[in-house]
């Protein structure tokens, strides 16, 4: 039995979300363990198990999310990567496939995961499953500043969809940045790891700020006590991209 690294690239807008769900909706992670048993069939491979590093959201799209694949095969990495995607559908794509160590975690090896929301300033029918459209003007300066206050080990709760449901709250946030060209925003978030959801709080209440709707402390004393009303001002999903999964070497 092999194990092999898959960076994938999805767009998220008709799944369910990466993982497998109990109510049988089509998710990422389904449609992807299907096409690998559909290509394993004929070269009398054998199929054991694929678990990914982000359980990305219904909605949620990836320019590269790491998943490890156990399996036997007797197709070489690119000949098994080349027969997954002739038969995936267009909207999900296997980026690279290498081999990995037998130890090797999606998940539990990755350092810190990378996430980009993508704000429109203007109608775009394009970009429309893309990005999310914000029609106000926005000071984006005041957006900047303000996204500065999440740096450092911080409790996020307040930025969780079911904090509760959390083995735990506190999150490392290594970089945030926002940048402007023309018409698009990019507002983009490295951490330890995220909550349910937390992407998409955070981007709202920035987004708020730039309206003039919320004080430009809101992340400081959020981050010191717990406000549940910030989870109102949660962004769609069509705007969010995991981006990068990052590791650090090991053993």
């Amino acid at each position: 039995m092999s194990r092999y690294k898959l960076t994938l690239q999805y767009d998220g807008s008709n799944y369910a979300g990466w993982q497998i769900q109990k109510n049988e909706s089509k998710t990422l992670q389904g449609t992807l363990i299907e096409t690998v048993n559909k290509v394993l069939l004929p070269h009398h491979g054998k199929f054991k198990d694929l678990q990914g590093a982000g359980r990305t959201d219904a909605g949620v799209h990836a320019y590269g999310q790491v998943a490890h694949l156990d399996c036997e095969t007797t197709l070489s990495p690119a000949q098994l990567q080349e027969a997954l995607n002739q038969q995936l559908p267009p909207s999900l794509h296997v980026l690279a496939l290498e081999r990995a160590p037998d130890r090797f975690h999606a998940r539990h090896w990755a350092d810190s995961r990378q996430y980009v929301y993508r704000i429109s300033l203007r109608r775009n029918p394009f970009e429309r499953k893309f990005v999310c459209w914000i029609k106000e003007d926005l000071d984006t300066a005041k957006m900047a500043q303000a996204l500065q206050d999440l740096k450092g080990f911080h409790d996020f709760a307040s930025f969780s969809r079911k904090p509760r449901q959390e083995k735990s709250t506190e999150v490392l946030m290594e970089q945030v940045t926002l940048t402007h060209s023309e018409d698009l925003l990019l507002i983009r978030l490295r951490a330890s790891h995220f909550l349910w959801n937390m992407v998409r709080n955070i981007v709202g209440v920035t987004v708020e700020i730039g309206k003039g709707q919320l004080p430009e402390d809101t992340f400081a004393r959020a981050l010191q006590q717990y406000n549940p009303d910030l989870k109102q001002y949660r962004m769609p999903a069509s705007g969010l991209f995991l981006e990068a999964i990052h590791y650090k070497d090991r053993p």
